[in-house]
């Protein structure tokens, strides 16, 4: 299944090149759940950052960004892409 997760606020200091960082320890983290983080973007404005995840279900995908980085996502919505 598919999910945009949205993280609605980026952490003190952080910008793209930590989003980067933290994207790339859930590519490291996420083969052994099942799990695919395709895409995500960076809304520096208003600090927020969404990810494009395949993943089982919304949780597993949780767990993937706890265990890698411990930033977990605000919000998270099943989506299909169109």
């Amino acid at each position: 299944m598919l999910f945009m997760d949205v993280h609605n606020h980026l952490p003190e200091g952080a910008g793209p090149q930590d989003v980067a960082e933290a994207h790339a320890a859930d590519l490291r983290t996420q083969e052994q759940y099942g799990v695919r983080y395709l895409n995500y973007w960076v809304d520096e404005r208003d600090g927020k950052v969404f990810c494009l995840v395949d993943a089982p279900d919304a949780e597993t995908a949780h767990r993937v960004h706890r265990e890698a980085h411990g930033l977990v996502a605000d919000e998270i919505y099943p989506v299909v892409q169109g």
